[in-house]
């Protein structure tokens, strides 16, 4: 199947209240799920393509006590491959700011995947330290999108 037939049945699939289609031609099969983050049954999930960058040493001077004492940073990771959106529109106010708190299933930001817009919410309650990805930017799976303190 061509790319551009493909193309079209995914726009046809956003763009209509069909939330499966499969197609069988001589070429091989395709199934367009709507809404899913589901595998199929047999597929590995994609291994992430994003390298963190490797921590920099912990000083030497750190006691054991100030790590004690040090709130554990959470990153949320992003889902899926996609454009990462800070708000539902251009112009609209954020979901977060840095400095915001927020509770565990707060929608933080939108990924948007083939005309999908998928709203991603936090998965763990906290202030929000860092917003690791600039709006529009392309992120990839495992890839942080911001951190909560």
């Amino acid at each position: 199947m061509d790319l551009r037939k493909l193309k079209t049945l995914i726009d046809l699939v956003s763009e209509s209240n069909v939330s499966e289609l499969e197609i069988t031609e001589a070429e091989g099969k395709v199934r367009i799920v709507k809404g899913s983050n589901v595998m199929a049954p047999g597929y590995a999930a994609p291994a992430p393509i994003y390298a963190a960058p490797a921590a920099a040493p912990m000083a030497a001077a750190a006691a054991p006590a100030e790590l004690a004492d040090a709130p554990a940073v959470h990153a949320v990771k992003s889902p899926m491959v996609g454009t990462f959106y800070r708000s539902s529109s251009p112009g609209a106010k954020s979901f977060v700011e840095v400095g915001d708190t927020v509770k565990e299933g707060d929608t933080i930001c939108i990924i948007e995947a083939m005309k999908i817009l998928n709203e991603i919410e936090a998965d763990k309650a906290g202030k929000v330290t860092q917003i690791l990805c600039e709006n529009g930017q392309a992120v990839e799976y495992g890839q942080s999108l911001l951190t909560i303190e």
